[in-house]
């Protein structure tokens, strides 16, 4: 009696020992990184740490695989608590019969608490403390539970562990799609890992997965033709290459999330085609040796990213694939355009049809170029947008205001302007800043969700309608507090017109008559290219999709013809093609426009010399916007050859005109291509008429230093002085320092071999008009 009473107090002990003084045992090995995509279907992993293929756990359990596996390794599974007492017993028989251990008796409990406690010897001892945990793991984790953990780290040959690894490696798809065949192959493996490699006993795993194919058969899980189809079917020979849908992806999600499972808002048949597209294209773009390329789609609504092609992939990185050039800062060439005209729209500085001079511009060493360098004299704002003219935008800036523009480019989500406004002065206009692809992407789609809910918030603007993109599913869970305002960081009525005038731009020639179908895409789009052909760009945006795009050479070399229009913009209307169809176009926010008459010529608003009118809807602010400075009424005599006043000539015979004038250099520019522009006519001999200068500086400009170069050979080069006069056949006498160096006749150009110092140019015409103005040579 004495001695069963110790017996008992030895298992009492025994088990408090095992249930209250054991640690806890779990499994800590490293897993993958993991990103799926918004259905669930795998992207990419990135191999864990301890080089396995080990899947982070999977709240769903592939169904036909756990009864493959249940009926294989532990058919009481749900009816046990950690230990079958018939399969003891069974698997003890049948090792005295055969005179040695062939059949273990453990239940998948004890198989995961021998994963946990990894190292130990198989010995009569660790049987028992595996069985004893085994129970204890029962009573502290769901059935569920175990099966995840058991289907999440067995091993399954090689290196590979888990059942999505060995899914993805051996079957090349999800463990939820597996067949009764592919299923029953797995759920043998972790018995014999050993069975998988290629030419090592595959005849025994065949026998082994047809025998747990029969027993399925027999338990009435699959028909006998189930049975029948699923013994045809071949073993795998090799493992399989996993996934890789969207590398750059998994690089930047391993670095913020390692070795987690992340469910991306990424579209997988989206996401594959746009890798065939891009691929095509940069086939053909590798003829002029440019190699790399970026794409990113995302949707405006939600902001969730649909693809996202870091880079294209090559059998090696010589030429920078393995670069995410999403996430890399690139000069922004033109791209940036469309925010300072809608910032300038938005504060009523400018309207579309407003003239902003195209004339030579220097200042502090700054002299910008069209991309034509040529110049026209005088483009309305949205000319000088849809044609991507450089002059005027960077007058447009300066008359914004570097500081402002700064700003809010930082408000509305660029990030790399890490430098003070002065760092990039006026060049910020045309690539003097850096951007990535994503905040550029990511500032389009805003601007368009900008419109989209204007009319939702009655007119309001909510501070979330501007908000970084996303490409993690479900990741703005908690609903936000909706905060409105009265004005936005641009007004919606600015960036419609903005993205109205952006939909005019001309296509590349394929798409050049896409407004002939009825069925054509209306995208609003601008592209970029950086100095030295280092960068294209091109982003487009419907009412539903952004799509952004960046093509040239990871490495910054430059090449011949590289452009956004040429190499950017055609691959991206290939992505636009893509995507379903937006059904309508931006809804024009009326609420906060009005119409006006504007002048036909200048784009002001018209004041009382505009005789030829448009109406146009305009913005708030440009409500109180300035009328038009370039129509005056003029005084002619009864032929109209000359202008008078009333000190040579009766009032009553006059005739008073209203006249379209521009600026002299403006002039000289502009009636190259306006053969309609009417200059002044000539002042009567017998008048005198006080007015402004015929004449105006086009190079030097008042204040500004000019640099004598020296020529190959090393003697100091000439500099070409430029005026513009307003009446044609024209002669200007031109004086350096009060001394006379020569004439010019209609084309005002003098080269001149200057000295170090301050020097004063003096311009006298013809009719006694003249000009002075000082200049720096240094």
């Amino acid at each position: 009696m004495r001695k069963i009473r110790k017996y008992w107090i030895f298992v009492f002990y025994l088990l408090i020992v095992v249930f209250f003084c054991c640690p806890d045992y779990y499994i800590d090995d490293p897993y993958c990184t993991v990103i799926e995509d918004s259905d669930g279907e795998l992207l990419g992993a990135r191999i864990a740490s301890d080089g396995q293929w080990r899947f982070p756990e999977k709240a769903i359990l592939p169904e036909i695989y756990i009864q493959a596996l249940i009926t294989f390794e532990d058919k009481r599974f749900y009816a046990h608590q950690g230990i079958d007492p018939v399969a003891v017993v069974r698997a003890l028989a049948h090792n005295i019969r055969q005179g040695k251990t062939v059949e273990g008796g453990s239940t998948i409990s004890m198989q995961v608490v021998r994963l946990m406690r990894k190292g130990k010897k198989r010995t009569l001892k660790e049987k028992i403390i595996e069985t004893l945990l085994a129970i204890r793991l029962e009573a502290s984790m769901s059935k569920k539970e175990i099966l995840s953990l058991y289907t999440a780290n067995a091993p399954f040959g090689g290196n590979v562990v888990g059942i999505e690894a060995a899914a993805w490696r051996y079957f090349g798809r999800n463990a939820a799609d597996l067949s009764w065949a592919e299923a029953a192959t797995l759920a043998v493996l972790p018995n014999s890992p050993a069975l998988i490699h290629p030419g090592r006993n595959r005849n025994a795993l065949k026998i082994k997965r047809d025998a747990l194919l029969n027993k399925m058969m027999q338990k009435g899980i699959i028909n006998e033709n189930e049975r029948m189809l699923a013994a045809i079917e071949p073993l795998p020979v090799n493992p399989l290459p996993l996934p890789r849908l969207a590398p750059h992806l998994l690089d930047k999600v391993a670095e913020m999330f390692p070795g987690q499972r992340i469910v991306t808002t990424i579209s997988s048949p989206l996401q594959q085609s746009v890798n065939v597209v891009a691929g095509n294209h940069i086939n053909i773009f590798k003829a002029n040796m440019v190699n790399n390329t970026a794409v990113i789609i995302a949707e405006i609504e939600s902001g969730n990213v649909l693809a996202y092609l870091g880079n294209i992939l090559s059998g090696n990185d010589n030429h920078g694939a393995n670069v995410d050039i999403i996430a890399a800062p690139r000069s922004t060439g033109s791209i940036l355009k469309p925010f300072l005209y809608a910032a300038m729209l938005d504060e009523g500085e400018i309207l579309p049809g407003t003239l902003i001079p195209d004339i030579p511009f220097h200042i502090a060493g700054f002299s910008p170029q069209n991309y034509s360098k040529s110049f026209d004299g005088a483009v309305s704002a949205h000319d000088a947008l849809t044609r991507s003219l450089n002059v005027p935008s960077v007058r447009m800036l300066a008359d914004y205001n570097v500081e402002k523009f700064h700003l809010l480019l930082k408000d509305l989500g660029m990030t790399t302007l890490t430098k003070p406004p002065m760092h990039y002065g006026l060049s910020l206009i045309l690539g003097g800043a850096e951007a990535t692809l994503w905040d550029i992407t990511g500032m389009y789609a805003d601007m368009a969700r900008l419109v989209n809910r204007f009319g939702t918030n009655s007119g309001r603007y909510n501070i979330h309608d501007t908000k970084k993109l996303n490409y993690i599913k479900d990741m703005e869970t908690k609903e936000k507090k909706q905060v409105y305002s009265a004005s936005g960081l641009i007004s919606a009525a600015a960036i419609y017109q903005t993205l109205e005038a952006l939909s005019e731009l001309n296509r590349p020639e394929e798409e050049s008559s896409w407004m002939m179908f009825s069925s054509g895409r209306k995208i609003a789009w601008k592209t970029g290219t950086s100095y030295g052909n280092r960068d294209a760009w091109s982003v487009g945006v419907t009412p539903d999709y952004v799509v952004g795009v960046w093509v040239g050479n990871a490495s910054g070399e430059g090449r011949p013809l590289l452009t956004g229009v040429g190499y950017a913009a055609p691959l991206m209307f290939d992505v636009f093609n893509l995507l379903p169809r937006s059904r309508n176009w931006f809804r024009q926010p009326y609420d906060e426009m009005s119409k006006i008459a504007v002048c036909r010529r200048s784009g002001h608003r018209a004041g009382e010399y505009c005789e030829d009118t448009d109406s146009v809807w305009v913005g708030q602010a440009a409500l109180s916007s300035s009328v038009c400075p370039y129509h005056r009424l003029v005084h002619l005599d009864k032929d109209e050859k000359y202008r008078v006043n009333s000190s040579c000539y009766p009032p009553h015979e006059m005739v008073h005109k209203p006249w379209f004038v521009l600026p002299p250099a403006q002039e000289w520019f502009y009636r190259r291509y306006h053969a309609d522009y009417r200059p002044l006519p000539p002042i009567d001999p017998r008048c005198s008429i006080d007015e402004s200068s015929p004449m105006q500086m086009i190079y030097p400009t008042y204040g500004i230093s000019v640099v004598a170069t020296k020529q190959l050979s090393g003697e100091k080069g000439k500099i070409v002085l430029q005026a513009a006069h307003n009446r044609a056949k024209s002669i200007i006498y031109w004086h350096i320092d009060e001394q006379y160096i020569g004439e010019t006749h209609d084309n005002h150009q003098m080269a001149y071999l200057p000295s170090s110092g301050n020097h004063t140019i003096t311009l006298v015409d013809d009719e006694g008009y003249s000009l002075i103005m000082p200049f720096v040579v240094k």
